[in-house]
């Protein structure tokens, strides 16, 4: 019985990610293409190849399955790429791969973020990128400001980060151009830097 159970679980393990994944897919091509969230479940899991019930076992709900398909394709296909930011030669390809990102997948981040999912949307998000500005203004100020200073500092940045980002995928032109983002985000994250670095210094 127990060498059973063995095999089975490994199988059902792959059936489980196969299946969350399809629906993450499905959610973030479905919600793009109609430019809106209001997409009827029964769509989606249609469209996953999966039952309506296997999406409310593995998500909850619609707006969670959302929630997760975004947090989903920042860590697969952007985080990796803001590792270098620190780095001179590596801000501008971080903010260019940021801007990228967010153009390539404008209709579904602009749905989320213009619809009930936008606040835990940001809520999370900030999670996700909150390590980076805090190790990056850790390294920036050299011990110059308290745990306490760092946290609050990155949590103020990168809240302003994402509404900037946000601002730029909802209300920017049609086509989004992600070199002009990084070259504006650029500019602000020079200037906050030294600011902060001068601050610190005194």
């Amino acid at each position: 019985m127990t060498g059973d159970w063995t095999t089975e679980a490994p199988a059902k393990d792959r059936r489980v990610r196969r299946s969350r994944a399809a629906l993450m897919r499905a959610a973030v091509e479905l919600v793009s293409e109609r430019d809106s969230t209001a997409v009827p479940v029964s769509e989606i899991a249609e469209a996953a190849d999966v039952s309506r019930q296997v999406l409310y076992q593995q998500f909850g709900d619609r707006d969670t399955l959302l929630l997760e398909a975004a947090l989903d394709l920042v860590r697969r296909e952007l985080l990796g790429e803001l590792a270098d930011l620190a780095i001179p030669d590596g801000e501008r390809v971080s903010l260019l791969a940021l801007g990228r990102h967010f153009a390539r997948y404008r209709r579904f981040y602009r749905a989320l973020q213009t619809g009930a999912s936008a606040y835990a949307l940001n809520k999370a998000l900030t999670g996700l990128f909150l390590p980076f500005n805090r190790e990056n203004l850790d390294r920036a100020l050299g011990g110059r400001l308290d745990a306490e200073g760092i946290e609050d500092l990155a949590t103020f940045l990168t809240g302003g980060a994402g509404a900037f980002v946000t601002t730029w995928v909802v209300d920017g032109p049609d086509p989004l151009d992600p070199e002009e983002f990084a070259d504006r985000l650029q500019r602000m994250h020079s200037v906050v830097t030294a600011m902060i670095t001068k601050e610190a210094g005194r």
